[in-house]
């Protein structure tokens, strides 16, 4: 592991996250940047995202540098950039001049350290493009090339993702660290809103079902979903299922199979977290929501199929993981549902609720 010296560690005034996305990877990397904002409570953090995960660092419309708030607990300065979008329109010079000024945002704080977490060649060039002389990054990045781009190479740590992201923390500071809790943006507006609207159906018995995965492989079927939405509501549990933009069709199916004894919910991911926070339990694969949910420490019935619960799984919280040993571990996109996966019955996923709903909320 290389580091540099101790002192000079300490004398940081100004530093640079980079993880662009996904919703999932970011809340990752929230306890790494949990763990330099309290080594350095006084120093300027900012932070590269795109513009669709911003919410999960500052609620809108607060502004996105200045002084923290509740609003945006954590990084003083968020830079923005949009590079699907720009790579779409790469030869439009409207989209020059919007990646001329995300690099003169990001220059101009004149940031000590960055610290690429995503390991993606896209990452490493905008800590390059930041103008900082000292950048850390892992040993082994998800692609090799952004290696190039690193002054300081560690060697990650850990079997969970999280854990990996703290080591990387740890080698700034030269220390071991405890996984700290972490600080969601709120929005006191939101936050009451959502009080006021879960309180009367809900009584404190909302479950959150989350039936999308990112792709075909990891997704358990709509249909089992709606039968344990179905049972749970005869056991006096009210399910909303939550769904993105493109998942409308799964959400239906969901809401169509449990007879209607399960809601639809869509917000923003400000509404998202406020609307979490007020669960008794979330039911899902390997997605953004379920890490969310797990962060903000609700008991989570996980369902996984290819990708690794040990490395990506729910982590923080009480929680069950089902996964069929006829699962391989990939993170080939395949549109199908995982074989294993199909394996997992609704009965399973029922008495793993039951399980976690019979002990009384931390």
């Amino acid at each position: 592991m290389s580091a540099v010296p101790h002192a000079a560690v300490r004398a940081l005034n100004r530093i640079l996250i980079v993880r662009l996305g996904s919703m999932g990877d970011v809340i990752h990397t929230l306890p790494a940047a949990t763990a330099l904002r309290h080594a350095f409570p006084e120093a300027t953090l900012g932070w590269v995202i795109e513009e669709r995960w911003a919410e999960l660092l500052c609620t809108l419309p607060t502004p996105r540098s200045g002084p923290r708030s509740p609003q945006r607990p954590l990084v003083d300065k968020i830079h923005i950039v949009n590079t699907k979008q720009w790579r779409s329109r790469l030869f439009h010079l409207q989209t020059w001049e919007q990646i001329g000024s995300a690099f003169s945002d990001l220059r101009a704080p004149k940031y000590e350290m960055a610290i690429d977490f995503q390991g993606a060649i896209r990452s490493a060039l905008l800590a390059r493009c930041s103008g900082t002389p000292l950048i850390y990054g892992f040993a082994q990045p998800r692609e090799n090339a952004a290696s190039m781009f690193y002054t300081r190479k560690v060697i990650a740590r850990g079997t969970h993702i999280i854990e990996q992201n703290l080591s990387l923390t740890e080698a700034v500071l030269q220390r071991p660290l405890n996984v700290p809790d972490i600080q969601f943006p709120c929005h006191p507006a939101v936050e009451n809103n959502c009080a006021t609207n879960l309180e009367i159906p809900c009584g404190g018995n909302l479950v959150l079902i989350n039936p999308g995965a990112g792709w075909g492989a990891k997704q358990w079927p709509p249909e089992r979903y709606g039968q344990v939405a179905k049972e749970l509501a005869q056991e006096g549990f009210l399910s909303f299922i939550n769904f993105s933009p493109g998942e409308e069709q799964l959400a239906k199916t969901v809401e169509t199979v449990s007879e209607g004894t399960a809601r639809l919910f869509s917000g923003s991911l400000t509404q998202l977290i406020a609307f979490t926070r007020r669960a008794r339990l979330f039911i899902g694969g390997d997605t953004g929501p379920m890490h969310l949910a797990a962060a903000l420490r609700i008991p989570v019935v996980a369902i996984f199929g290819p990708t690794d619960p040990a490395r990506n799984g729910p982590f923080g919280t009480r929680s069950i993981v089902l996964r069929s040993p006829a699962s391989p571990t990939s993170h080939k996109r395949h549109a199908r549902p995982d074989e294993g996966l199909l394996e997992i019955t609704p009965e399973q996923v029922l008495k793993a609720a039951r399980q976690l709903l019979r002990s009384p909320r931390a």
